[in-house]
């Protein structure tokens, strides 16, 4: 990682670069992570909109959470990932969601980018009074499991989805 990075909570003014950021992940066909990523950025107010409220807690679906949403964002404002942190756990999250779920585009992998936004957005889940975050990564994503690691992930006991997914769930303390 040759550049600094920084959080910033989604924002009309990276509307570009935001964009950009979607399409490498839309060109790269593969499934988009975290969830809040996948969601279409045509009208891009609204997709702000949508994320400012969920960190309030207004407009929460019945059995979802509130979290909040930053971007990983270069000094040139070039937006190289994402991460949602819910703000407490329901028991679906508990056994495979966790408290934080981060994706780095495409096209910036294998730079330590990942590292970085886990370790900002720890410092984020501290502020919301998570002492012991959860995370989790499937038990194939090699990189994730590393990327955690390196934050201080305790693993915990495997999560076996109804497909036979295997997650592996970790506990980082703050």
């Amino acid at each position: 990682m040759s550049e600094q990075v920084r959080l910033v909570k989604p924002t009309v003014t990276l509307e570009q670069a935001y964009v950009d950021f979607y399409q490498d992940w839309i060109a790269s066909g593969e499934d988009i992570v975290p969830w809040v990523v996948s969601k279409d950025p045509a009208d891009f107010e609204a997709l702000v909109k949508f994320q400012t409220e969920r960190e309030r807690g207004e407009n929460i679906p019945e059995n979802w959470v509130p979290d909040s949403t930053y971007w990983l964002v270069s000094e040139q404002d070039k937006v190289i990932g994402a991460v949602n942190i819910r703000h407490e756990l329901n028991d679906k999250l508990f056994q495979s969601g966790g408290h934080i779920g981060y994706g780095i585009r495409p096209s910036e992998r294998q730079k330590g980018y990942a590292t970085k936004l886990l370790a900002l957005a720890l410092h984020k889940t501290k502020e919301l009074g998570i002492s012991k975050a959860l995370v989790v990564c499937d038990a194939t994503n090699i990189g994730s499991e590393r990327t955690i690691r390196n934050n201080g992930g305790v693993e915990d006991t495997d999560f076996i989805e109804e497909d036979g997914n295997v997650l592996k769930r970790f506990w980082i303390t703050n």
